[in-house]
């Protein structure tokens, strides 16, 4: 049988969900790990903001307590740190990591990842 996948959270700001959705795509592919995270909803997601889906929906609280149940269920945590911004939310999820054992790494240290992410956005121009 083979080896058991690591299961890793993505934390991180909803604002950087493009970046989450890049970075668990090379999680699963290069280290063949399970993430799980915020899911990424299209623009014609009826009323769909630019940030904090859960707050418009009159969810955030209960989102914030699904997420810790997911760093419960991880072995791992990996933090979408870009620029180096960790808010509010995302800090209490490190602390919670943390506080739980987990491990916890950092998109700006982990610079196989955090390299491609940015060569892709200076290819495509889209700076954040």
């Amino acid at each position: 049988m083979a080896d058991k996948p690591k299961v890793v959270c993505l934390c991180g700001s909803s604002r950087f969900t493009d970046i989450m959705a890049v970075v668990g795509w090379l999680l699963e592919r290069d280290e063949r790990a399970i993430t799980v995270g915020l899911h990424l909803l299209p623009q014609w997601y009826p009323d769909v903001p630019e940030h904090h889906l859960g707050e418009a929906e009159g969810v955030a609280e209960q989102m914030d307590v699904l997420h810790l149940r997911k760093i419960d269920l991880a072995d791992e945590v990996f933090v979408i740190d870009w620029e180096g911004y960790i808010g509010e939310s995302t800090n209490k999820e490190i602390e919670y990591a943390v506080a739980k054992n987990k491990s916890v790494r950092f998109l700006r240290l982990e610079h196989k990842y955090y390299d491609f992410v940015f060569e892709a956005l200076m290819i495509n121009r889209r700076i954040i």
